[in-house]
């Protein structure tokens, strides 16, 4: 399939009017006809279907629809009402998603009495769940890029849901462990979420809502102890499922009634058949194809494709600096922090907390998010005063977004050394650990919300792919650490010291101390992890071609279709070549590529 360069759209942001397009696009309009037509191949290669298009058209050609030509119709000018809409209906899938993980826990005594089995072995549910879990990131997010985000959201709650069941009903702990892992893996995770960020809102005002999905990401996993200590205290440990199940279904059918579709390239597909459709009405046919048109669905989905479209992410990981980086410090982040609240149970048993008590001193962490959150806001603004004002400059448009977490970060030590030292037990007042653990919140959120949040500006719509790394991270990192978090608050150095408690934290202090010492190595060396991150330097470059607006394709790195990356040069001024020669894909398989590049 050759690939050359069409006319560039003179308008931006859907500004063509429809009698231009008419003209642009139009088959029977000679002039374009004449410029851009291909000769009509030799006759063993036109089939019926060549013949028949040329018939319509007037060309073997077929005209791909960029973004210039529908921007208006795109996610990111969704009025605001309908973007949030939207947003607030994702909020409930991320609190779903992460309710699932945490909530389990309050289920292991039950499982531990019922089935026999020690309450260490059944923590192991939770973390084959976490495990799977991050693996589940990375398969699902590339989808979302290439079908859409709406239905891979879909089949994911879905199968979450329907995984439910089985454990709930579970008549043995294999069985458990069985369909746990399968949850795990059925769960999509935030970097779908926050790929629908990228889809909706530009690099420059997409922050508060990245802060807003953030939040809902790290309260998701704090509500499930909130409620499962109620249920452990009150009912059967199944109850735990059950909520889970009824929760999830809930979410399933808000997303299914009210969220469309908002990835670029699938909307761009619909646009374009709509176009032709509502041409034909009038009798003139349009010569105007969507992306995913263009390419044989053999082709797309042949095996070498979903091999390369499953191994983007990891790949991304690997081999782009910025992802490898910001992953890891989010990863090992979250780890720590789960190790410390995994200490709660322990830690409030010296004030004879019942299990529902427990459960609501995870709220105190709640309240450090939801006051990060808030923080967040002010920088937010310094930001875009500074990216506005400093137009060239790339540290004011990327390491900027960095700059509240160089006074956050340290509430992570400052946090888990006060709570280590103030967790002892009576007579210190309990309330006094829990202001510390407020602490600790605030700098996961911190954290979280700026790593991802610079991840998003530089890979846009891949941010699901780029995303999928900092999600296996932080949830690989976690479940790992599942096992051995309650032995190490147990043993170290002694279950009969009185102090083992405070001295585990203090662990924890330590290694977090060397956590945010790379928090400002990363701000300072920002540009040359930009510089040594091939796929990044693509995309700015694209960025600018096209006045700062997002693409929704480039050519490179990391696959060969057009949802993933398209083959071809950009056109100046242009997100991609949108004149594809020879009308059927029986004359496309057997034509010779011009202008393209290979897929790695």
């Amino acid at each position: 399939m050759a690939d050359i360069r069409a006319p560039q759209p003179d308008a931006r942001a859907g500004a063509l009017g429809d009698a231009e397009q008419e003209r642009k696009y139009d088959s029977s309009d000679a002039g374009t006809r004449n410029e851009h037509a291909t000769h009509s191949p030799p006759d063993e290669a036109v089939s019926d279907q060549d013949r028949e298009f040329y018939d319509k058209y007037g060309t073997y050609d077929r005209y791909e629809i960029t973004e210039e030509d529908c921007y208006e119709e795109l996610g990111f000018c969704f009025p605001t009402w309908k973007k949030w809409t939207i947003l607030s209906c994702v909020f409930s899938v991320q609190v779903s998603m992460n309710f699932n993980t945490s909530l389990y826990s309050n289920a292991v005594t039950g499982i531990s009495e019922e089935f026999g089995v020690s309450a260490q072995a059944a923590r192991l549910g939770a973390a084959i769940f976490l495990i799977t879990y991050a693996f589940g990131c990375e398969l699902w997010a590339p989808w979302s890029e290439e079908l859409g985000r709406w239905p891979i959201l879909q089949l994911s709650l879905l199968f979450v849901n329907i995984w439910q069941i089985p454990v709930g009903i579970a008549p043995n702990f294999g069985t458990i462990l069985a369909f746990r892992a399968l949850g795990g893996l059925s769960t999509a995770g935030g970097s779908v979420t926050l790929g629908m960020v990228a889809d909706m809102w530009e690099a420059d005002n997409q922050q508060y809502a990245v802060a807003f999905i953030v939040f809902s990401s790290v309260g998701g996993s704090i509500l499930g102890p909130v409620v499962g200590g109620f249920v452990e205290q009150f009912l059967a440990w199944r109850w735990n499922i059950w909520i889970q199940l009824i929760f999830g279904g809930a979410t399933q059918i808000v997303h299914f009634f009210l969220v469309p579709e908002t990835r670029t390239t699938i909307m761009m597909d619909r646009i374009a058949k709509k176009r032709r459709k509502e041409s034909e009405k009038n009798g003139k046919p349009l010569n105007l194809w969507g992306p995913n048109e263009l390419t044989p669905y053999k082709e797309r989905f042949s095996m070498r494709e979903i091999l390369i479209t499953w191994m983007r992410p990891f790949r991304m990981f690997l081999t782009e600096p910025i992802v490898l980086v910001l992953s890891l410090l989010s990863g090992f982040s979250d780890a720590l922090i789960f190790m410390f609240i995994q200490s709660f149970a322990l830690v409030y048993a010296q004030w004879d907390f019942a299990s529902f008590a427990v459960g609501l001193s995870f709220v105190a962490i709640g309240v450090g998010y939801f006051l990060a959150w808030m923080s967040f806001i002010p920088a937010i603004k310094r930001n875009e005063k500074e990216r506005k004002n400093k137009p060239g400059d790339e540290r004011a448009q990327y390491e900027s977004r960095l700059w509240w977490l160089l006074f956050t970060a340290p509430c992570l030590p400052i946090g888990l050394i006060g709570f280590a030292w103030t967790s002892t037990g009576p007579p210190l007042p309990w309330i006094a650990s829990m202001i510390f653990a407020a602490v600790v919140g605030i700098a996961n959120y911190a954290i979280y919300m700026a790593t991802i949040d610079y991840m998003i500006c530089a890979y846009g719509p891949y941010s699901a792919s780029a995303t999928g790394g900092n999600g296996w991270a932080r949830d690989f990192l976690a479940g790992i650490l599942t096992l051995p978090a309650t032995p190490f608050f147990q043993n170290i150095p002694s279950s009969s010291n009185p102090n083992h408690l405070a001295y585990a934290s203090t662990i924890l202090f330590c290694i977090s101390f060397v956590l945010v010492m790379a928090v400002y190595v990363i701000y300072w060396k920002g540009p040359v992890l930009r510089k040594r991150s091939p796929f990044a330097q693509q995309l700015a470059g694209a960025r600018e071609e096209t006045g700062g607006r997002r693409v929704s394709t480039v050519p490179g790195l990391y696959g060969s279709r057009h949802n993933s990356i398209a083959q071809g040069s950009p056109a100046p001024g242009s997100r991609r070549g949108s004149v594809i020669r020879g009308a059927s894909f029986a004359s496309q398989s057997r034509a010779t590529p011009v202008n393209s590049r290979p897929a790695y």
